[in-house]
């Protein structure tokens, strides 16, 4: 309901979101559907005559939509119709086959065969190198007219805590091979200038962000011994590691939960003898 007509479900409240949630079980010869229903507007997925997959928004109240009901406002139903398909196919896509995303994580990653079949190693985000060069192709991307490997050596050297003249071309040749091989940059014909890719800023801002704002202050917050007090990731990563340990102490079988009280069975008297 959240991701196909974009309102929030409030199930308690005064102002509770009306309609009917249940969920059937699919067993054997029972045809999987999906209804989302919104005041007067429906959508669902169902298999048309059990062969293709059909997805389809209908409605008999034109103002759920936004729209009026005269004949004019004909072609802005059909837009948001669409618009609430594509929602649900695409929300769908995303979370159950991320062909793209795996994709373009791999091309980023994995060790690349160039043309002329020289390997060049993947870009490994964490690593503080990559992370300057993709925060200096951020900032290039603001050049119209391209940048060249002195352009990307001045930004790129005191990221690094070096002094521009320190780095040799060697080093900005292979930086820049590494980009394009990628498919991070790309050469402008007939120049000595370099561009980002429009993929590729979007590539360079999200691993940029991720590193910076995502995956260093978390691991700041579920590592070490004084982490910020009341930190929530901080207790959820505390309970799931108990409960991981409990989930394991009950499976060995070479952990016995303890009795309550032992008792001493009778047994015969010890006779100790002098070895004397």
């Amino acid at each position: 309901m959240n991701i196909v007509f974009g309102r929030t479900i409030r199930q308690r409240g005064r102002f509770r979101t009306p309609g009917t949630f249940r969920t059937q079980v699919i067993t054997t010869g029972t045809c999987p559907y999906l209804y989302l229903s919104c005041k007067k507007t429906q959508g669902g997925q169902y298999l048309k005559e059990g062969r293709a997959l059909r997805t389809e928004t209908t409605s008999s109240q034109p103002r759920d939509l936004g729209t009026g009901k005269e004949l004019t406002n004909l072609a802005a139903m059909a837009k948001a119709g669409y618009t609430a398909s594509r929602r649900l196919a695409d929300a769908e896509c995303i979370s159950h086959d991320p062909a793209a995303g795996a994709a373009a994580l791999e091309m980023l990653t994995s060790p690349v065969s160039s043309t002329t079949c020289t390997r060049v190693p993947g870009m490994r985000f964490p690593d503080p190198r990559v992370q300057a060069l993709l925060a200096a192709c951020c900032a290039l991307a603001l050049r119209p007219a391209g940048f060249t490997s002195r352009d990307l050596r001045h930004l790129l050297a005191p990221q690094l805590g070096k002094d521009p003249g320190d780095m040799s071309g060697g080093q900005i040749s292979y930086d820049l091979r590494r980009l394009r091989d990628c498919q991070i940059i790309e050469r402008i014909p007939h120049s000595r200038t370099c561009q980002l890719t429009a993929g590729g800023l979007s590539t360079a801002l999200f691993f940029t962000r991720l590193t910076r704002r995502v995956i260093i202050p978390g691991l700041a917050e579920i590592t070490g011994a004084g982490p910020p007090p009341g930190s929530p990731l901080r207790h959820a990563d505390r309970a799931y590691q108990a409960a991981i340990a409990d989930l394991a102490g009950q499976a060995s079988p070479g952990i016995q939960p303890p009795s309550a009280t032992k008792r001493r069975s009778p047994q015969a008297p010890v006779v100790t003898r002098n070895p004397s």
